[in-house]
């Protein structure tokens, strides 16, 4: 009774499976060229890999920004698509298109005008500051121009995703990722004859990859015409009432996702100053490895999307509660599989981070071990996140984040720095033990069932258009 009460039959993993495998079949590809980018970066050494990573941590504060405008719409994507409404879910692209829109241009301004003012505070008291800066600024100054359509790109692929398209996401994504190593190695140490451009040819790099995968994404739309397929004539025809009600949600998604960025960006910085290029260096490789394993909560997020929240926009409610406590078992087993494997990569050090300091790779060998702990719990607050934003509850993720980050998380990075010679791994796997009152302030909010609603109906339209 207890195992078909919280595990569901083969078949319904298999469907789950079926949607998130090609998900995180992309992400792997990814990530291990991502991983392939940061050795080809390693071998200019500490310093330099310190400022693209440095950089780069920036980009991911924007990367997290776009995307928690995506998980709002992503919410109404998956529901409008349940409930087969075709004018909700282009409604819900075009609040895509225009805040990420916005939110590029916002990030573009910030990074042309205060590049050294913005870098400068994650390395404010490491002891090589200038050095790191000098590279992060060298890369950040060609890398602003992917923001563009890096964004344009991730709206057209979470919304294929968002209605179960997911193979074509993983063929445009892989590709560019491979064209993005190949130009790594042409124009970071200039082979085939092109100059050696080292970091800036890895900025360069990345800048045609992502126009590549934009470019081909936008030509897959169109001719495929997918059901949220806007018509340029379309793109001013928004309906404010749905926009806005989408905002409100992202508004909330919003809070819980920066305030967990930025207090980890904040943990990032007390960490480098906890010693020169090795820490920032190190560091980036443990997570360049872990993000290889990272895949499971893409996966997880798509297909609890997918499935429960096209079963809660069929309004069949009941199903959508067990559907989500099927999945977030199998959050845990996958969780703990994956971390397993996690553990033993740490064999692949020597020979993806060799250049590297000796100092460095201790660092990322440390680092590793510490997130394989963790990887478990991590999976399963994915999926409780997951199970909340399916049916529309955005305010699980305020109570989560932000009680947690702002009255434990916080604090313990600053008391322990200040009050302790820790390391930097060290710092983190005690701070990180305030995810355990996460999952059970998550449980709580679950229990609720503020997420167990269908969101599809005909009072989130109007004929209010601009």
């Amino acid at each position: 009774m207890i195992s078909k009460k919280y595990l569901g039959s083969r078949t319904f993993y298999l469907k789950a499976l079926a949607i998130a495998i090609p998900v995180m079949l992309q992400v792997l590809v990814q990530n291990l060229v991502s991983l392939i980018d940061n050795f080809m970066v390693s071998g200019l050494g500490d310093v330099k890999m310190g400022g693209v990573n440095v950089t780069n941590q920036l980009v991911f504060v924007f990367m997290v920004a776009l995307m928690t405008l995506s998980s709002a719409g992503a919410i109404f994507m998956s529901q409008f698509n349940g409930a087969k409404d075709q004018e909700g879910m282009k409604q819900t692209f075009l609040f895509k298109f225009y805040t990420g829109l916005f939110l590029a241009g916002i990030a573009v301004f910030l990074a042309s005008v205060f590049p050294q003012q913005i870098l400068s505070v994650l390395v404010n008291n490491n002891t090589q500051r200038d050095m790191v800066l000098m590279e992060g600024a060298a890369y950040i100054s060609i890398i602003i121009f992917t923001f563009l359509p890096m964004t344009l790109s991730i709206i057209i692929g979470s919304s294929l995703r968002e209605i179960g398209r997911v193979h074509a996401p993983l063929v445009i994504s892989v590709t560019a990722a491979l064209i993005n190593t190949f130009l790594n190695w042409v124009l970071i140490y200039g082979n085939l004859g092109a100059p050696r451009l080292e970091v800036r040819g890895a900025a360069i790099a990345t800048v045609i990859a992502r126009l590549v995968e934009t470019v081909v994404f936008i030509i897959f739309m169109i001719k495929t015409k997918p059901p949220f397929y806007v018509r340029l004539r379309e793109y001013f025809q928004v309906n404010l009432r749905l926009f806005f009600i989408i905002l409100r949600k992202s508004f909330f998604i919003a809070i819980s996702e920066m305030s967990w960025v930025l207090t980890e960006t904040t943990m990032t910085a007390v960490f480098n100053g906890r010693g020169g290029a090795e820490i920032i260096s190190g560091m980036a490789a443990g997570w360049a490895i872990a993000n290889i394993f990272f895949l499971v909560f893409n996966g997880l997020h798509t297909s609890i999307g997918v499935i429960v929240g096209g079963t809660l926009g069929r309004n069949e409610l009941d199903l959508a509660r067990e559907e989500a406590r099927w999945l977030r078992t199998g959050a845990v087993i996958v969780g703990t599989f994956v971390a397993v494997l996690e553990a033993f990569a740490v064999i692949i050090i020597p020979i993806v981070f060799g250049n590297l300091s000796q100092e460095a790779q201790n660092i990322t060998r440390n680092m590793l071990w510490v997130i394989s702990a963790y990887l478990p719990i991590w999976t399963y607050i994915n999926a409780q996140f997951a199970t909340a934003r399916a049916g529309g509850d955005a305010i699980m993720g305020v109570w989560v984040d932000v009680s947690v980050n702002l009255f434990l998380f916080l604090p313990a990075v600053f008391v322990l720095a200040v009050l302790t010679d820790l390391g930097p791994i060290a710092l983190f796997a005690l701070v990180k033990l305030s995810d355990f009152a996460k999952v059970a302030i998550a449980t709580w909010q679950l229990r609720t069932e503020r997420w167990v609603k269908n969101m599809t109906g005909e009072h989130l339209r109007s004929s209010v258009r601009v």
